[in-house]
């Protein structure tokens, strides 16, 4: 009977990631390269710097005939300058101590000239040291710079731009890389928002649009009940208001992001038209609208800056004092940024409540809540538009009540 034979054992499982990339030992990392170029700089200087020293030393010590502070002549020992004073009688010993003394003047001489000139040779080098050393870590932080560059284009909403960095395999190429896989993850995200914000403003104005067909069809019927009448007008009402809170919300979807395509737009213009579309509701209410529209060109989309201006109108027109109000609107060019500013009176608005004017669904009081007033969604809007081009808006009570509502954008 033969014996059967023992299964084959698995292999053993590894001990790393097989989808991380096999990196060799000695990867030229920006520690290493640092090191060696500072290292090598530092060695290159010390060199130098030694170099120099030495030859100076040399010269130094090089003595000439010329150079003695005395000389010999004819059996008699004759200074050679002012401050080797030798005796011209006396023993040996007064003798040997006058010439040792020379010669100890002459080597301090020596050791100040030579102390100062490795003085200008060491500044020399420092200032090479230091502009080659600028130089060279500009060098090697480039790719800094170019990731960079390439998140500021992105924070414009360009999320199709990668940094795609050439060079060693590095730390700064892997964090190039893993910003490029973030960017890639986020352009994927932001596509499926932008797709669903189509779908859903197809998939939701429709049927509302149909509601409201069919409402106006049956309220157009003289044989309907006085009491269908009134149901229909308020089921009317009902989807008008659904209608604008869906028109809201995909605005403020939308105008979350940078606008890539701008052109010059005068919010001189844009204001006007902003009165104009508000000037019924304002007659009715018998409000003024005033202000002076001085020429201020940005750069942006002309209807989402439209809104804006109409928001914030609507806004001044609808929560005002019940008698003898106005909204006033001002465009102008101030401190290098265009500046609209809408003002108007109304109740007092408490400071401590102006941030919560510019949150979704957000109004002050009771009194904000009418179905008339919109649905909450007109300053986030506005904020989420001024934003989108680069700029802000400010809100700010106003003295004896109302609101002073100051957009700036940059020119």
């Amino acid at each position: 009977m033969t014996a059967t034979p023992a299964p084959p054992e698995a292999p053993p499982k590894p001990t790393w990631d097989p989808r991380d990339p096999v990196r060799p030992l000695l990867r030229p990392t920006i520690r290493i390269r640092l090191t060696l170029l500072y290292g090598g700089m530092f060695l290159i200087a010390g060199i130098l710097l030694l170099s120099i020293i030495y030859l100076l030393t040399a010269q130094a010590l090089q003595v000439s005939v010329g150079d003695l502070p005395f000389r010999i002549e004819t059996g008699r020992v004759q200074p050679t300058t002012s401050w080797c004073q030798l005796p011209e009688t006396g023993t040996g010993e007064q003798f040997n101590q006058a010439v040792a003394s020379c010669l100890q003047h002459q080597r301090e001489m020596a050791l100040d000239d030579l102390l100062r000139r490795s003085l200008f040779a060491l500044l020399g080098l420092s200032v090479i040291a230091f502009a080659f050393g600028y130089a060279m870590a500009g060098r090697v932080l480039s790719p800094l710079g170019k990731i960079t560059r390439t998140a500021r284009q992105v924070a414009g909403s360009d999320l199709s731009r990668r940094i795609e960095l050439d060079g060693p395999d590095d730390e700064l190429k892997e964090l190039a890389d893993t910003f490029d896989e973030m960017l890639d993850r986020l352009e994927r995200a932001f596509s499926a928002q932008q797709r669903f914000v189509a779908n859903a403003s197809h998939e939701l104005r429709t049927p509302l649009a149909i509601n409201r067909t069919l409402l106006e069809v049956h309220l157009s019927d003289p044989g309907v009940p006085a009491e269908l009448q009134q149901l229909g007008k308020t089921l009317l009402a009902t989807n008008e208001r659904s209608e604008q809170l869906v028109e809201g919300l995909l605005l403020l979807a939308r105008s979350e992001n940078q606008i890539v395509e701008r052109k010059p737009v005068d919010l001189a213009e844009v204001a006007t038209r902003a009165v104009d579309q508000v000037r019924a509701e304002a007659d009715a209410k018998d409000i003024e609208i005033r202000g002076e529209c001085a020429p201020a060109v940005v750069q942006g989309n002309g209807v989402l800056l439209e809104r804006i201006a109409l928001n914030l109108v609507q806004n001044g027109v609808r929560y005002n004092v019940p008698e003898g109000g106005w909204v006033e609107v001002t465009t102008e060019i101030q401190h290098g940024q265009a500046v609209l500013v809408v003002s108007n009176t109304g109740p007092v608005v408490p400071a401590y409540e102006i941030d919560n004017l510019f949150e979704p669904f957000r109004r002050l009081r009771q009194e904000r809540t009418g179905s008339d007033k919109g649905v909450g969604l007109g300053l986030s809007i506005a904020r989420s538009v001024a934003r989108a081009h680069g700029g802000r808006i400010i809100a700010e009570p106003r003295d004896g009540g109302g609101l002073v509502m100051r957009v700036t954008f940059p020119v």
